[in-house]
């Protein structure tokens, strides 16, 4: 019998959250306001982090918390009041990359799970068995293996397994970066990354300073350090069969719309094939969704071959998608019809919007009848977040999300 392995998403802010776990993800990944490594990810104060615990585990599902920079002295200074924090408040993991970090877990969150982060390359079976007797329940695995060696890893260690199946990718060996610390004087590696890898370059001989040269493609300029996003959702039966325990989502960055949709189409896509493998087929639908969110072209990554020229962008550093994020659906009252809609973009009346929904079915509808939080008829909803109240041609449920065509 196929084992069926955790869906496991990213979660930026409480609204991400929520958003990842009601549509269909059984744990997300989170930081803390410190010892993470997205310091602009949004992340979550003390107080919330309690609270997004007990949201998540109010659904049986689960809350991992990034504890993954590579601390200086200073840094450690304050981390056992943190660790000991998060094992009062009863997270379900940390995910740590660093050695210190590591044995301070164990000190100050005896009760935590600990999972190895990325950022700590675990490329072969020696490294994870050696994490593994340290007391390590998971180990993430490098992203720049094959399924190959997955498979041989997974043949040899008896330990959790998580992988990345979808999102960003980024230049540097496991994300270990030091671009931006000397352009910026940002620590990518302490959770301030700038990014320069999505910056726009130009070479300059050295004997002619001030002549910047474009690295031309089709006369645009490039990006030379711009990677496709990895999308592994056609190849799930081979990255099933694996046998790996967790598919990872990257994106705390991303947005609410992104996560809903990547997380629901990865669901749909899992729960299929478990179900019964010989018949699963890939659903043109679920590609299609992957196609609404802000993303960069598609590539497998290292996981059948090495990357090639093919899976890099050389003409441009911006994002595509084929829907936007219009509203999203506080509540609905069934009695009238009327849904209760927080404005994401701009909206009004005429439009054709698609309803996203968790659960119910989805469907397309034109946009005829619009109130303002005063009871007044209005024919555009132009402020961000207004509340407006609006009729719907079929039933709603709260975290709907309402876009529309690109």
């Amino acid at each position: 019998m196929i084992k069926k392995p955790e869906l496991l998403a990213p979660a930026g802010n409480m609204e991400k959250l929520k958003m990842a776990l009601i549509y269909g993800a059984d744990a997300v990944y989170l930081g803390g306001k410190a010892f993470g490594l997205r310091a602009f990810g949004g992340n979550f104060d003390n107080d919330e982090l309690k609270e997004a615990v007990d949201f998540a585990h109010g659904l049986n599902k689960k809350v991992y918390v990034t504890v993954n920079i590579y601390p200086h002295n200073s840094d450690m200074e304050k981390l056992p009041e943190y660790l000991a924090f998060l094992n009062d408040i009863k997270v379900d993991a940390l995910l740590v990359a660093d050695l210190g970090v590591f044995s301070f877990a164990r000190q100050y969150a005896p009760d935590v799970e600990i999972h190895i982060s990325t950022q700590a390359n675990n490329t072969n079976w020696v490294s994870v068995n050696a994490w593994k007797d340290m007391g390590a329940a998971r180990v993430v695995l490098a992203r720049e293996m094959s399924l190959g060696e997955i498979r041989t890893i997974r043949e040899k260690c008896d330990v959790e397994l998580e992988m990345f199946v979808h999102g960003a990718m980024c230049i540097s060996y496991s994300g270990r970066c030091l671009m931006s610390n000397y352009m910026t004087g940002r620590d990518s590696n302490r959770g301030s990354c700038a990014q320069p890898c999505r910056w726009k370059y130009s070479l300059v001989e050295e004997k002619r300073p001030g002549q910047f040269f474009p690295v031309e493609e089709d006369e645009r300029g490039t990006y030379i350090f711009n990677s496709k996003d990895m999308c592994l959702l056609p190849h799930l039966p081979d990255v099933i069969e694996s046998g790996v325990d967790s598919l990872k989502i990257e994106g705390r960055m991303k947005s609410v719309h992104y996560v809903a949709s990547i997380v629901k189409a990865y669901r749909a896509a899992i729960d299929s094939y478990c179900q019964s493998p010989v018949d699963f087929q890939l659903k043109q639908e679920w590609i299609d969704e992957l196609g609404k969110v802000s993303h960069r072209q598609y590539t497998t990554g290292f996981y059948y071959n090495k990357p090639t020229a093919d899976d890099q962008i050389y003409g441009s550093s911006s994002y595509e998608q084929t829907s936007d994020f219009v509203g999203l659906v506080l509540a609905y009252d069934e009695v009238t019809g009327y849904a209760t809609v927080e404005q994401r973009n701009n909206m009004k009346l005429g439009q054709e919007i698609e309803v996203f929904q968790p659960n119910l079915p989805g469907y397309r509808m034109t946009l005829a009848e619009m109130y303002n939080d005063e009871g007044e008829a209005i024919e555009v909803a132009p402020h961000p977040q207004q509340i407006v109240r609006m009729k719907m041609a079929h039933p709603v449920e709260p975290y709907a999300i309402l876009r529309r065509d690109v």
